[in-house]
Parts: structure tokens; sequence; C-alpha cells
């Protein structure tokens, strides 16, 4: 099941994109996710145990509550996986997100000013990479996160490499 393009109808954006293939994160990113919400779970359901069993109603009321926002993230977790995308054009670099809100940025090469690769622990042991863009816009938030890390530094030295180039036409 693929997402549908989150593209404004009518924009260039979504005239120049229609059709062209989106690159999208390694599906390890979705394990990762998986991972984290049962690590999540576990905990909550250690906390609810422990609250049951000393009859703390209050926490145990928190932790069945928080076991069942857990379980509700669960079931968006592949959608929110499969929103992620990104698009290389010849001027500018889109990149899409998002369930309920969705989300398009689009990040002219030229505006480019920072491209940095980051990595957290559990990015590192699910051998992923996180690529993030920032510009001289105050807010700035494009990111491509689950990329494995050599494509992540191809990524990195290419969008360097073209915002170099064309920032030098500004």
């Amino acid at each position: 099941m693929s997402p549908a393009p989150d593209l404004v109808p009518g924009s260039s954006a979504s005239a120049a994109a229609v059709g062209e293939p989106w690159s999208r994160p390694s599906i390890r990113l979705w394990w990762l996710r998986v991972t984290e919400l049962a690590i999540a779970a576990v905990v909550a359901a250690v906390v609810a145990a422990v609250a049951g069993a000393t009859a703390r109603w209050v926490v145990l009321g928190v932790a069945l509550g928080a076991l069942a926002v857990i379980v509700a993230l669960a079931a968006v977790t592949r959608r929110r996986y499969l929103a992620w995308g990104y698009l290389e054009r010849a001027e500018d670099l889109l990149v899409r997100r998002g369930v309920l809100v969705r989300r398009l940025t689009v990040v002219p090469y030229g505006r480019m000013q920072l491209v940095e690769v980051t990595a957290g622990l559990m990015e590192r042991v699910f051998g992923l990479a996180t690529v993030k863009l920032h510009t001289a816009a105050a807010r700035s938030d494009a990111r491509i996160p689950g990329l494995e890390p050599e494509e992540a530094a191809r990524l990195r030295d290419h969008l360097a490499a073209l915002g170099e180039a064309k920032a030098a036409g500004l």
C-alpha cells in the first residue's frame, strides 16, 4: 500500500513530482519504530503489573492508559513510515511526511546552508542515519530519517555540492 502524494494541487511541486519516483527510508526505520513501541509497551506493562500488585490504582490507570496509547500508535506506525519520502529534482529537494497533517517541504539547493548526518543510539543499532537540512529560514524542518549510512553520506555530499553550485549563482 503506497500513500497518495501529499502535494498541493496546482503547485509547481505537484506538477513536477507527479509520476516521478520518490525515494523512501529503509524498511529498518519501521522496525526501529516498532522496537521503540515494544520497549515502551513492556515498561508500561511492568508498571501496570507492579501498580496492580501493590494496589496503586491511580498508577495502574495511568499505566493502562499509556499501554492503550502505545497500541494505538502501533496501528499508525506503518502508515507513518510509508508517509516519508524525498525527491531530488534539478533545482530543489522535496521532502514529504505526515499522516494526519501531510507536509511537503521544498528546499531549493541554493538556500541550503548546512547538511548534516546524525545517528542516535537506536538508529546506530539498526544501521540507520538521518539527513538534516538547514536553511536561512527560521523554521526549516527538512529532515530525512531512516537512511542507510552510505545513502545518507551520498545524499549529504550530493546536496552540499548542489548547494555550493546553486549558491554561487546568487
